[in-house]
């Protein structure tokens, strides 16, 4: 009798699971409908825009009409000062934020102290920020940072306090009876049972980063994508202003998912516990 050979798991990792293929048709989708209302929309708002073949040229042409490709040097140095900020920014709000979410997450009066100026300067969008960043910073690049800064801080610090908060009341007393330190708790209660939230904090703060940051180059920058997006809309190069925009995205994407997966390296501890790791 002649047996038949299971499929191999290479064989297997080449079919495209389902999520994969509908988020491919979800970006076909988009394409499509993105041509649809730059050809055939009876609004002529839209038919001011490029259509998708137009962007996917210019962005790909060696010889670019408006002068951004994936051929030209500029372009990549608009994305080296745009993930350099991002990336300044997204560490200051790691630096500063998680400190002040833990202990506003764990002592009451450091939360008494801070929340409500903290929930005061929250809601402040970051276009507002600017006028008050060029005055207290020489130089664009502090004044840019700043503004990039503070959207990832408060999203850094509340994910945090909300991460201690739900760390349950009977790990402090259990820790208390075992003599541990107020060092000991933080390490072994405080630190880890915050964990999960910190790093959902830091993946918002990551997106947070990106989006403050086209705010404020586009006021108070010469070179990044937010510059080269507003630029390209003042010159009436719409091609270009898409490809900026895409390019965001993209590189937005990619930080983010930095961002998870170092920490799902850091957090196998805790699939583990909700039964998620193999």
């Amino acid at each position: 009798m002649t047996s038949v050979a299971a499929p191999s798991a290479r064989s297997l990792s080449l079919v495209p699971s389902r999520g994969t293929v509908l988020a491919g048709l979800g970006f076909l989708g988009f394409v499509v409908l993105w041509y649809a209302a730059v050809h055939w929309s009876p609004f002529a708002a839209f038919n001011r825009l490029p259509d998708p073949l137009e962007v996917v040229i210019e962005w790909t042409n060696p010889d670019p009409y408006y002068g951004i490709s994936i051929f030209a040097a500029d372009y990549y140095v608009h994305i080296f000062y745009s993930t350099y900020r991002a990336l300044a920014s997204f560490f200051l709000a790691v630096l500063l934020g998680v400190p002040l979410g833990i202990f506003m997450g764990w002592k009451t009066n450091v939360h008494a102290y801070a929340a409500s100026l903290l929930s005061l300067l929250r809601p402040v969008p970051p276009l507002a920020w600017v006028p008050i960043a060029i005055l207290l910073f020489p130089g664009i690049e502090p004044a840019v940072i700043f503004v990039t800064f503070l959207v990832a801080f408060f999203a850094t610090t509340m994910n945090t306090l909300v991460g201690v908060r739900s760390i349950p009341e009977d790990y402090f007393r259990a820790a208390a009876c075992l003599g541990a330190t107020n060092r000991d708790i933080l390490r072994d209660v405080v630190i880890p049972g915050a964990m999960p939230n910190i790093f959902t904090g830091l993946q918002i703060a990551m997106g947070a980063a990106w989006f403050s940051l086209v705010a404020g180059e586009m006021i108070a920058a010469q070179y990044g994508l937010g510059f080269i997006i507003w630029e390209s809309y003042n010159l009436i190069q719409y091609p270009t202003i898409v490809i900026g925009m895409a390019t965001l995205g993209l590189v937005g994407y990619l930080s983010s998912a930095a961002v998870r997966l170092v920490g799902r390296r850091l957090m196998a501890w805790h699939e583990q516990r909700l039964g998620m790791a193999e």
